[in-house]
C-alpha cells in the first residue's frame, strides 16, 4: 500500500492508474472503509485514503464534526493562526440556515476583527482590515446569494478584488461558478438533526492543504 501512495504523488506522469476507492468517513473517528478493490475510479479521479487525486493536481478532502458552536470556533480559532490563511480564497457552501456566517464572524473575531460583523447579504462584500504582526491583512466577505446572473460578479469589478493581496472568504459561490478562480479551501458544511454540523473540507491548492495539515 506504501508503493501505491509514493507512486501517486506524481499522477501526471501515470495513467490507467487503478488504485483501491476508499469511502473516508469522519476524520475524527478515523474510519475508513474498502468499497471496490482495486477498482478503477475514471480517468479524472482516484481516491488514496483521504486523498482524492485528480490527474495533475493533488486535491485533499477530509470530513469534519462540529458538535457545537464552541467547535465550529474552535476550527475558525486554529485557520486564524496558519500563515497560509493570509491570502486565501475560500469557498463556504450550504443550504440557509447551515452556519456559513457564523463560522465567518469566529474567523473574522480570531483575526481580530472589532466591532459589529455584518452579513453582506444586501451589499454583496462587506470589506475588513486588521493589523497585525505581518502587516496590515485585507479581508473580503462576499455573499453571492442575490446574484442572478454569474456575469453580475464581472460586472460589479469583484475579479480586481480576488486578485489582490488579502483573504477573501466567499459565501454561495456557486451563484458565480465559471467566473470565480479555483479556490485555496471549500467549506461545505451540512446542519444535522442535533444542531451540530458536517463539514466536508476539500483543499484544491498547496495554500489549502496547508490550512486542512
Amino acid at each position: 500500500m506504501h508503493a501505491a501512495v509514493e507512486a501517486s504523488i506524481q499522477p501526471s506522469l501515470q495513467t490507467g492508474l487503478r488504485i483501491a476507492q476508499i469511502n473516508t468517513r469522519h476524520a475524527n473517528l478515523r474510519q475508513s472503509k474498502f468499497t471496490s478493490p482495486y477498482a478503477q475510479f475514471g480517468h479524472e479521479f482516484f481516491w488514496i485514503d483521504k486523498l482524492l487525486v485528480r490527474l495533475h493536481t493533488l486535491i485533499v478532502e477530509t470530513v469534519l464534526l462540529w458538535p457545537d458552536e464552541q467547535a465550529t470556533q474552535a476550527f475558525a480559532e486554529h485557520l486564524a493562526a496558519l500563515p497560509a490563511l493570509r491570502n486565501a480564497l475560500i469557498e463556504l457552501h450550504g443550504d440557509l440556515g447551515a452556519g456559513k456566517t457564523t463560522f465567518v464572524r469566529h474567523l473574522l473575531r480570531a483575526l481580530g476583527v472589532q466591532g459589529r460583523i455584518k452579513s453582506p447579504s444586501y451589499a454583496v462584500v462587506e470589506p475588513y482590515a486588521v493589523d497585525m504582526p505581518q502587516g496590515e491583512l485585507s479581508i473580503w466577505h462576499f455573499d453571492l446569494y442575490r446574484f442572478a446572473d454569474p456575469r453580475e460578479f464581472e460586472e460589479a469589478g469583484f475579479r480586481d478584488l480576488l486578485a489582490s493581496p488579502g483573504l477573501k472568504l466567499v459565501e454561495w459561490p456557486e451563484k458565480a461558478r465559471g467566473v470565480l478562480p479555483t479556490p485555496d479551501l471549500a467549506l461545505h458544511i451540512t446542519a444535522l438533526a442535533n444542531d451540530s454540523r458536517e463539514v466536508k473540507a476539500v483543499a484544491h491548492t498547496t495554500r489549502g492543504q496547508e490550512l486542512l495539515a
